[in-house]
């Protein structure tokens, strides 16, 4: 899944305006522009849109986690924070690591988030899925699963489907 995507569904899912996004994005630590903003929300077929690279999907996802649930108290912070870099792998899976905690999820919201999306995973499924890459039970998501989640909290927070 694309990185613009993400942006521009959880963007609709949380009723989130441009002004409130350019906020987000200030809160993890990118200044950005409306110009460029408009440019990240555009799809790829038309004209004037720009690739979302990962230092930018997570700055978006790291300012999420400040605008939903407040400041982090320094004294609290983890030792080492997860960091998306250009060349990570499992972009997915940061994704839905972090939409859990800008969101405030437990395993039962997230289990009823694919629900809504349309897909039913076991709560195993569901821990493998936030494991370390090196962990024996450790699943790489796909796609599918953030589009399903997405659409999950899009019904939750709208009362409708994407």
């Amino acid at each position: 899944m694309r990185n613009n995507d993400v942006i521009r569904r959880v963007r609709y899912a949380l009723k989130i305006n441009n002004r409130n996004l350019i906020r987000v994005f200030e809160l993890g630590g990118l200044k950005i522009s409306e110009e460029e903003l408009e440019g990240l929300l555009k799809k790829e077929i038309e004209e004037g849109a720009v690739n979302c690279n990962n230092k930018t999907l997570d700055a978006f996802l790291t300012g999420l986690i400040t605008y939903k649930r407040g400041k982090l108290d320094p004294t609290k912070a983890p030792a080492n924070p997860d960091v998306l870099t250009n060349n990570s792998k499992n972009v997915n899976n940061y994704v839905l690591k972090k939409l859990r905690i800008a969101l405030g999820f437990r395993s039962e919201d997230m289990l009823e988030a694919f629900k809504l999306g349309g897909v039913h995973i076991s709560e195993s499924e569901l821990s493998a899925l936030f494991r370390k890459p090196d962990h024996k039970n450790y699943r790489e998501c796909g796609d599918k699963f953030v589009r399903v989640f997405i659409k999950g909290i899009t019904a939750m927070f709208r009362g409708d489907e994407e």
